[in-house]
């Protein structure tokens, strides 16, 4: 009596071209800033013991990965990505494998829990979306996405004011006072974005596509700081010199505003035309 395997779905985790990603990697051939990557192969994925893997369709190959139905259908996944720590597990490994196939072919990234019944269901997907996708390759070949974020620091909170019946101090002083202090955070807001632009626009200089995304929120920046830049750029390769050299700049002449670079990623942003719905387990 042969042991009956429990059931699995296949979780896909970017699209290159047919081909492309099967190539056995050359260090020498890697982009910058993305070196020593193993082949897919040799990654772990999300943890479930299966292989990371190509399913081909046409022009076009997936890379996936079979889970267990049981821990990735539709409402075991909303259970795992409410947890804080398992939803950074699997963003992390989701990002690795994603990496690692930008290493050997550009890649278009898929949505975390990207989940479909089979494998057939990966192809069927691939063929109705192989326009857009091939086109989305073709935006991504040979670039790389970096990501500026520029904030304003608030500095430290200020001693409260006395009110009008603490003392000697009119009520209309008080005012005076609050109207004034007001202003000032109004006129550094002001200036803190005047400052954001300029980075934008000499970034975007250099950059062959730029997107701006929404501002984090003080539950990720804290109280110290306000964001008002998180913008991505689409670069070229070979020109991370050129950029790094541009923000050194920007930093010794925009001192009201702090600014940040992250990269080089995967084009996360710039791959429009992905698979983004799921066909998840019934």
């Amino acid at each position: 009596m042969t042991r009956t395997e429990a059931p699995t779905l296949t979780y896909a985790f970017a699209v290159c071209r047919g081909g492309d990603v099967t190539a056995p990697a050359d260090p020498l051939a890697e982009p910058p800033g993305l070196p020593g990557l193993p082949g897919l192969g040799g990654l772990p994925g999300l943890g479930t013991g299966a292989p990371v893997r190509t399913v081909a369709a046409g022009p076009l190959t997936a890379v996936v990965q079979d889970v267990p139905a049981a821990g990735f259908d539709e409402e075991a996944l909303r259970s795992r990505l409410s947890d804080g720590a398992e939803l950074e597990r699997c963003a992390r490994a989701h990002h690795a494998v994603i990496t690692a196939a930008s290493a050997l072919a550009p890649a278009v990234p898929l949505p975390l829990a990207t989940v479909y019944l089979d494998d057939g269901r990966v192809r069927e997907a691939l063929g109705e979306r192989e326009a857009s996708l091939l086109a989305a390759l073709d935006r991504i070949a040979g670039r790389v996405e970096w990501g500026v974020k520029v904030y304003a620091p608030t500095g430290p909170r200020p001693a409260p004011e006395a009110s009008p019946g603490d003392g000697p101090v009119s009520g209309r002083a008080y005012l005076d006072r609050v109207r004034t202090r007001q202003y000032g955070r109004e006129q550094r807001h002001t200036l803190a974005l005047r400052a954001a632009e300029r980075v934008d626009t000499v970034v975007r200089g250099l950059a062959v596509a730029a997107r701006r995304l929404r501002p984090h929120g003080v539950e990720v920046t804290g109280r110290h700081r306000t964001h008002v830049l998180n913008a991505a750029y689409l670069l070229d390769l070979g020109r991370e010199r050129e950029l790094r050299a541009a923000l050194v700049s920007l930093r010794r002449d925009e001192t009201d505003v702090q600014i940040e670079l992250s990269g080089p990623w995967a084009p996360y942003s710039f791959a429009d035309g992905g698979i983004t719905d799921t066909a998840a387990a019934p």
